[in-house]
């Protein structure tokens, strides 16, 4: 291959790329500086960074390693990546103790897509592959390789609507997120390294702030009036799951008891459930209190 000097020449060049996208790990990062002079229209100038991305292209393609094909029933895995400008992802299976690449997918980031946070950039990447590679998806069980919480991530109850959307769709196949160890090939290697620090340091932030954030919950909530008494109560899991308990009292309560009563029922359900520490939600300050020890109840029903 020799340097391009016009936009057809440009053009020609990107498009042939185009059809390579699969062999080419990370294309769209490596090939941004062809689009970008593309963007200037007739005026394309062939600068500095191009020729370094053609020369690095040209390397990258003597050495490209060749792609495997999966067996039926096998356990793949996909390594993730995200950049400023592109989602990028390799599909793998493990072959005599080495991971051998399958396919690679790149994908531009679309303006409003730049702005997302690196979680969501992540999930992106990950739903990106499932769509593009919805065959193997389907026929195997795919291990996920990474550093960033994806799965508390994509469970949590206060997520983005978009995020709830794309766990709903990933829902539907067999997929295990598995934290980023060492590298078995060189190919999978050369993908993962250019990973950034930076990217990895805020993986790190959001896995301590997962810790911090995915607890047990309690939300508790009860009422009182002449139809009856009666409480709610919704224990949320670490792993995002929530139960639901609807209680109807057969006594005469006040609101605060029947508040109470649930707060009872919802820790019980904790301790079937093999809660150690509990966060408790109630918009009854006499109850709180209480709990926290700054109020003393006068109520005898009331005095725990």
């Amino acid at each position: 291959m020799v340097s391009s000097k016009t936009l057809k020449d440009v053009q020609k060049l990107t498009g042939c790329l185009a059809s390579l996208n699969r062999f080419i790990a990370k294309s769209t990062d490596r090939c941004l500086p062809f689009f970008k002079a593309l963007k200037k229209g007739k005026g394309v100038k062939w600068n500095e960074d191009c020729e370094k991305a053609f020369q690095a292209l040209k390397e990258y393609l003597g050495r490209a390693p060749l792609l495997s094909k999966p067996v039926a029933g096998e356990i793949l895995y996909m390594y993730l990546s995200v950049s400023e400008a592109a989602t990028s992802s390799v599909l793998v299976r493990q072959k005599e103790g080495v991971q051998k690449p399958i396919y690679y997918i790149s994908k531009a980031l679309l303006p409003a897509e730049t702005r997302y946070s690196s979680a969501e950039k992540m999930a992106l990447a990950l739903i990106i592959a499932a769509r593009k590679l919805r065959p193997y998806f389907q026929a195997h069980k795919i291990g996920v390789y990474t550093n960033c919480p994806l799965k508390l991530i994509l469970q949590k109850l206060e997520v983005s609507g978009r995020l709830t959307k794309w766990a709903i769709e990933l829902s539907k196949f067999d997929v295990e997120y598995l934290l980023r160890t060492a590298i078995k090939g060189q190919a999978v290697a050369d993908f993962v390294v250019e990973f950034t620090e930076p990217n990895m340091e805020v993986a790190r932030m959001m896995v301590e702030q997962t810790k911090k954030t995915f607890n047990w919950q309690l939300r508790v909530d009860g009422s009182s009036n002449t139809h009856g008494n009666g409480a709610g109560v919704v224990v949320s899991t670490p792993e995002g799951d929530s139960v639901e308990c609807a209680l109807h009292f057969d006594f005469k309560a006040t609101n605060n008891q029947a508040k109470y009563e649930a707060l009872i029922a919802g820790l019980r359900v904790c301790t079937v459930l093999g809660a150690d520490e509990v966060e408790i939600f109630s918009d009854s300050q006499v109850i709180v209190n209480q709990v926290l020890d700054e109020y003393q109840a006068r109520d005898e029903n009331m005095i725990a």
